[in-house]
């Protein structure tokens, strides 16, 4: 009986240890309704897995760089991070700036992005993108470009990537700001 205890309680210490190494990869995302984001990262953050950016983050995808903590994000060469003012629909169906949700936006940002963006003219309609040796001098490099972009992964590399998984459905919630 004691055996089997302790088998069990190894198991769930295993499975405890591999639960919090899971890891969110972020590729090929254009944003969208910054509310829908806000959601999905609350429950990104307090769950404490890592995300990985390998490829675009755009948009409202980018508020991930304030509700994630910083040491819990790393870029691989494929991550282009786009930015640009928030918008809405006009009366006559085209987009407009929208100034509040745009500052809403920025100041959801960690300083050091704040400052990057500022530096280029702030939000505006128009995209910037930030990528390259500007990105990873922000954030630390993933050294996974091979495994997390290659197109067929060989038996060993499924099972370790069987850990990566998709950003969850957004359900209800609201961000604090995080510290920079």
């Amino acid at each position: 009986m004691k055996f089997l205890t302790g088998l069990l309680a190894a198991f769930v210490l295993l499975a405890g240890v591999s639960a919090s190494h899971a890891v969110v990869r972020i590729a090929d995302d254009r944003g969208g309704r910054i509310g829908t984001y806000v959601d999905r990262y609350q429950g990104l953050r307090t769950s404490g897995e890592t995300v990985i950016i390998d490829g675009l983050c755009a948009s409202a995808c980018t508020i991930v760089l304030g509700a994630v903590a910083h040491d819990k994000i790393c870029v691989t060469s494929n991550a282009n991070l786009g930015f640009h003012a928030a918008w809405d629909f006009g009366s006559n169906g085209r987009a407009i700036t929208n100034p509040e949700a745009t500052q809403m936006l920025y100041s959801m940002y960690p300083s050091s992005i704040r400052r990057w963006i500022a530096q280029r003219g702030g939000l505006k309609p128009q995209m910037i993108f930030l990528r390259g040796k500007q990105l990873t001098s922000l954030y630390r490099p993933c050294y996974l470009d091979a495994q997390a972009s290659a197109p067929r992964p060989s038996s060993a590399r499924r099972d370790r990537d069987s850990r990566l998984r998709a950003v969850s459905t957004p359900g209800p919630a609201v961000l604090a700001r995080q510290p920079d």
